[in-house]
C-alpha cells in the first residue's frame, strides 16, 4: 500500500515484523518505518489519515480490536480520518475456496489452494488454510499454512469505532470483477 500511496502522500508505516519492515524500507526508502504492534504502538504524534489495512484481520478478540482502534484514534489528528479495511464481516461471511497460480517462466511455479471457513460460527474467528505446491525445475514440494483471523459483526465494528471516539461511515470498496466489500471510514471530531 505504501508503495502506491507514497506517490501522493508522506507516509509513516508500521509493522510488528522486523523482516517485513526491512523489506518495506528497501522498497520505500523515503518513508519512515516504525517497528511496533498496532495494539500498543505510541508515536506521540498525530496524522491527517491513519490506514489500518488487512493486518487488523489478525485481531481475534473484541479486546484486541479495541486496542488496535484506540491506537489508531490516538494517532489521528482532530478533524483527521482513519480507514479500517477488515477482510470480512461476520454478517455476510461465506465459506470460499480459491486457486492461485503463478509461473515465472524460468521453471518455477506455484499452485495454492486457499480455503476460508468458519469452524465455530459465533466465536468471532475464521480460519484460512492454504496448501501450496511449489515447483522449482523438476523438484516439487508441498507446504501448508493456516491463519486464524477475527470475524466481527458490522455492529461490533461500529460500536468499537464509535466508543473510541470516531464518527463512522461505511463505504463500499471495489475488490475486483464487479465485487465490493465494506470498509469503515472514520472521522475524529475536532
Amino acid at each position: 500500500n505504501v508503495f502506491h500511496l507514497k506517490q501522493h502522500y508522506r507516509c509513516t508505516m508500521s509493522d510488528v515484523s522486523a523482516p517485513m519492515l526491512a523489506l518495506s524500507r528497501e522498497l520505500n526508502p523515503q518513508c519512515e518505518a516504525v517497528l511496533g504492534d498496532m495494539r500498543e504502538l505510541r508515536l506521540e504524534r498525530t496524522f491527517d489519515c491513519v490506514l489500518v489495512h488487512d493486518a487488523v484481520t489478525y485481531m481475534t478478540s473484541v479486546e484486541q480490536l479495541r486496542a488496535a482502534v484506540h491506537t489508531a484514534f490516538v494517532h489521528t489528528r482532530p478533524g483527521g480520518a482513519a480507514i479500517f479495511t477488515p477482510d470480512d464481516l461476520a454478517d455476510d461471511f461465506a465459506e470460499r475456496c480459491s486457486l492461485v497460480e503463478n509461473d515465472d517462466g524460468a521453471g518455477r511455479s506455484l499452485r495454492c489452494l486457499e480455503w476460508e471457513w468458519d469452524p465455530l460460527p459465533g466465536d468471532d474467528m475464521a480460519r484460512t488454510d492454504m496448501a501450496f505446491l511449489l515447483r522449482d525445475g523438476d523438484q516439487v514440494q508441498a507446504v501448508s499454512d493456516c491463519h486464524i483471523s477475527g470475524l466481527f459483526a458490522r455492529a461490533t465494528w461500529i460500536d468499537v469505532l464509535s466508543r473510541a471516539g470516531y464518527a463512522v461511515e461505511i463505504a463500499e470498496r471495489p475488490i475486483g470483477e464487479g465485487a465490493v466489500d465494506e470498509i469503515f471510514v472514520c472521522r475524529r471530531p475536532r
